[in-house]
């Protein structure tokens, strides 16, 4: 664990009331970035650091504005003590953040900063973390979470990872190598050594255990890896294609696609403790690309039983199937949202590759973002920000990109190389 304490409170802070002015409404249709400045921790060039990552979050959620600190007319000497807030309000920050981060005497960090009500003159919010010094830019991290649920309401995304698929060399020799790294791109670190095709990997809601595909055996296979440990195992030795796996909410199954040699796939379950599997589809079609609910209860796929691919949800024992989408075009990739209000999609119209989101019940079909080639949707832990692979015209490979269920502020994730098939972890502990 990095985080080795957590105060509610910093001692000595005192929170503001409920009734403060500044919030963001994330449930309006437009919503105008919250202009904020986030001044630098008093504490040298490690506090200059952890604001500075702190401000970057925000400004990537597309919901805050930080001021340029070249505006800033008052600077902040001590923390602990209130700002002059007319200074604040006089360059329209409606919220301020200060902070401080010292080093400990066992060798620690202790980071804490205060969010500030500029308009109502008062404190919102204060806290401390402590770790170790090679967990800094978490600290930050989870400052910003702490940020941005006060302020809109809803759980940050920010001390989160994603595993994806880290693709070099030339295009006709494409290495693959499974990856991992900061949901900002900060800390890439590899997981295989390219010397097998690996694909499709995926959290398991422990946050340290991921499933993925390997075809090191000339075939796929499903493997578990624990990040922490680097122990692995083999899930099961099919006959046949083994395709798309994820774990079930509490991480004690695996659903995947199977591939028999009549060339029909169809979608399997398998108990982690026990390895038995129950097959739950079984259509003369392709059904693939299994995805639970959040409770557990169901299952959104893609079939191709209807004559082209789309999406379809069953219950979590394969009773009754039902077709949710009928657009234009072919849909696949199917993923639950964390809050189970949404499904969101790949799908492929007009020539063009979208992603897009639709109710459970396939109705409020809406894209977001629309391109050359983009697919693979992951949601962030919260259910507001979608990541994808995209590549433009041209480019040579895909790259990771975000956006929000807007369908405005989309950014470029950066990675060392080209990257693909994203998968975003839970919160981290």
């Amino acid at each position: 664990m990095m985080v080795a304490a957590l105060a509610g409170a910093a001692t000595g802070l005192a929170v503001g009331p409920a009734s403060a002015l500044v919030e963001i409404d994330v449930n309006k249709g437009t919503i105008e970035p919250l202009p904020v400045a986030v001044t630098d921790f008093a504490g040298g060039e490690l506090g200059a650091e952890i604001s500075s990552i702190v401000q970057a979050d925000l400004k990537r959620s597309g919901l805050f504005a930080p001021i340029d600190k070249a505006a800033f007319i008052e600077k902040i000497a001590n923390p602990d003590q209130a700002p002059r807030f007319d200074d604040w309000k006089v360059i329209n920050a409606q919220a301020l953040v200060t902070g401080r981060v010292n080093k400990e005497g066992d060798g620690r960090i202790r980071a804490e900063y205060r969010l500030w009500d500029t308009f109502a003159g008062q404190q919102l919010s204060g806290e401390q973390f402590f770790a170790n010094g090679a967990n800094t830019r978490r600290v930050a991290h989870i400052i910003a979470d702490a940020i941005y649920e006060r302020l809109t309401g809803e759980k940050g995304y920010f001390d989160t990872r994603i595993v994806f698929i880290d693709e070099s060399g030339a295009k006709n020799d494409r290495k693959k190598r499974l990856a991992i790294m900061d949901q900002d791109g900060a800390n890439t670190r590899f997981l295989s050594d390219g010397r097998a095709i690996v694909m499709t990997p995926r959290f398991s809601p422990n946050r340290q255990e991921i499933t993925y595909m390997s075809y090191e055996s000339g075939q796929p296979r499903v493997y578990l890896l624990q990040l922490e440990t680097g122990q692995r195992e083999l899930v099961g030795n099919f006959p046949g294609m083994t395709f798309a796996p994820r774990f079930s909410p509490d991480g004690q199954r695996v659903i995947m696609s199977l591939m028999r040699e009549d060339g029909n796939s169809n979608i399997y379950s398998m108990d982690l403790r026990s390895r038995n599997t129950t097959r739950l589809t079984s259509s003369n079609a392709i059904d693939t690309s299994p995805s639970y609910s959040p409770d557990g209860s169901k299952i959104v796929f893609t079939s191709d039983r209807g004559g082209r691919p789309h999406i379809y949800v069953m219950g979590a024992d394969g009773s009754g199937q039902s077709r949710i989408s009928f657009g234009e075009g072919s849909y696949s990739t199917p993923v639950w949202s964390p809050r189970g209000d949404l499904i969101a999609f790949t799908k492929q119209s007009g020539g063009q590759f979208q992603i897009g989101v639709m109710r459970t019940d396939g109705s409020g079909e809406r894209i977001l973002t629309s391109g050359f080639l983009q697919e693979g949707p992951t949601w962030a832990p919260n259910g507001r920000v979608i990541m994808y692979l995209k590549q433009t015209a041209g480019s040579g490979g895909p790259k990771l990109y975000s956006v929000d269920l807007t369908g405005r502020n989309e950014q470029q994730i950066p990675s060392p190389n080209f990257a693909s098939d994203p998968a975003w972890s839970p919160l981290l502990d």
